[in-house]
């Protein structure tokens, strides 16, 4: 018996609202539903197991129309689903009395639940979300029964809100497979055993790395399964190293040549960008600027400014910034087996505004002293700048 394993597909969202992708990528959550269809039509699959969450919200009864006459096109295939705590069962949802086509099985009921499946000689088992969420574990103490020779549990949740769950006591249970959603990165939770497929589609930034389906087999030598990567889009974190002579021109150029590299005709990527590095100490990069190089969706500024130490000193004098670089020569001067004399908290905290911010420019300078306590009361100038979805692009 075989079988494709989905879940938290989210039909009707649009991940990263406010970029200029956003619509494009609700549309890729249709488009790869509509192609795990056609697959499992191509391979003539046993089971098409959806473990809850195929809609993002209450499903209208418009969608769950489209929903029902693509799987009616697959009619070799059985495809068992449950709602999830996004699409759960309300008193007037229209999941209630709809008439699915004759190879689908909506295991309705908010208490655990079995379907027998004769001809594939398989029972399975589960149960949907009657609310947001469910404190309690509804599936312990479910066990696999009756003459069939296969046996599958359709498991939505696993965290303390939603239906909190021990893998390992699910496990002893007897199922020959149990798959698992609501958690939207795949994971193995036992081998063969126990799975997260992950969303379809990945539907926000945190969700790094491949996503797609698990594909199955139980037969009389146990069960097989593999993940499958399937996703249009996928999210990346992308770290760039600045220098000192870098331009803006020149980093936009250089974030350009990065994401045409990352660009394979199949899968596109949603960078996450993290500079790093030391750049001119009177530039500072515009992270608009950044964003609209490509689907970068969030830029993290941890650059720091590179001062010249002489200069400084010049400068400024017999100043509170003075004294730090002076003591910062003399700490090169010496062993690094020796203390020096830390700057207090009341000195650091009578300095003015404009010492700060260069004395954390200098940070890394104090690290090459070997006094890693040199800085203890001292709060870095990080210069660090998030821009992602929830500043909606500068507005």
């Amino acid at each position: 018996m075989r079988f494709i394993h989905i879940a938290d597909v989210h039909l009707g969202m649009q991940p990263d609202a406010g970029f200029p992708w956003s619509e494009e990528r609700g549309e890729a959550i249709w488009e790869s539903f509509r192609r795990i269809i056609r697959l499992a039509g191509r391979e003539k699959t046993d089971f098409l197991l959806i473990a809850g969450d195929l809609f993002q919200c209450q499903p209208l009864l418009r969608e769950l129309k489209e929903v029902n006459d693509l799987f009616a096109s697959i009619p070799e295939t059985i495809v068992v689903l449950i709602a999830g705590n996004h699409d759960y069962v309300k008193r007037e949802s229209f999941y209630r009395g709809f008439d699915w086509a004759d190879n689908v099985v909506m295991l309705l009921s908010p208490e655990p639940e079995c379907v027998e499946v004769p001809e594939k000689k398989t029972a399975v088992y589960g149960c949907s979300y009657d609310k947001k969420e469910i404190l309690e574990n509804r599936l312990d103490g479910v066990r696999p029964e009756g003459k069939m020779k296969y046996h599958l549990l359709l498991a939505h949740g696993g965290d303390a809100r939603h239906m909190p769950w021990n893998p390992g006591r699910m496990a002893q249970a007897g199922f020959d497979y149990i798959a698992c959603g609501h958690i939207h990165k795949p994971g193995i939770l036992i081998p063969d055993k126990m799975a997260y497929a992950g969303a379809l589609e990945p539907t926000d930034e945190t969700q790094l790395g491949p996503h797609g389906y698990i594909r199955g087999t139980v037969d009389e030598h146990g069960t097989r399964i593999q993940f499958v990567p399937f996703a249009r889009y996928e999210y990346e974190d992308l770290v760039l190293n600045v220098t000192e002579d870098l331009t803006q021109y020149a980093l936009e150029t250089k974030l350009k040549q990065e994401l045409a590299l990352r660009e394979d005709g199949k899968i596109r990527k949603i960078i996450r960008l993290k500079l790093v590095g030391h750049r001119a100490a009177e530039l500072e990069f515009s992270p608009k600027r950044l964003l609209d190089c490509g689907r970068v969706i969030s830029v993290e500024d941890e650059t720091r400014p590179a001062y010249d130490l002489e200069q400084l000193k010049k400068t400024y004098g017999a100043s509170l910034i003075s004294a730090i670089l002076k003591h910062l020569k003399q700490r090169r001067m010496r062993s690094h087996r020796r203390r020096s004399t830390m700057v207090s908290r009341r000195c650091w905290r009578h300095a003015g505004t404009a010492e700060k911010k260069i004395a954390g420019g200098i940070e890394d300078e104090n690290r090459k002293t070997g006094n890693p306590q040199f800085w203890k009361n001292a709060e870095p100038h990080a210069g660090i700048f998030r821009w992602d979805s929830a500043h909606q692009r500068g507005k």
